[in-house]
């Protein structure tokens, strides 16, 4: 089962920008998630088409199950 953490950013243009982090480290703090992404905002080390990252808007864990099957 893979795992991604999905950091959601608004822009300066009140779109939403999103990061994803692939098999983050459980369980989730929040209050380091909400903080890095506060860092990462005010560093100015990230921007997105829509524009520079302005403020947090959320933070989501995706599960993911795949299952493959062979076709012969």
């Amino acid at each position: 089962m893979a795992k991604t953490l999905e950091l959601e950013f608004v822009t300066e243009f009140g779109k939403t920008a999103r990061l994803s982090v692939d098999n983050p480290k459980e369980p989730i703090d929040e209050s380091v998630v909400k903080a890095a992404m506060e860092e990462m905002i005010a560093s100015g080390i990230f921007t997105s088409t829509n524009g520079n990252f302005a403020s947090v808007k959320g933070a989501r864990v995706i599960d993911r199950n795949v299952t493959e099957y062979e076709i012969v």
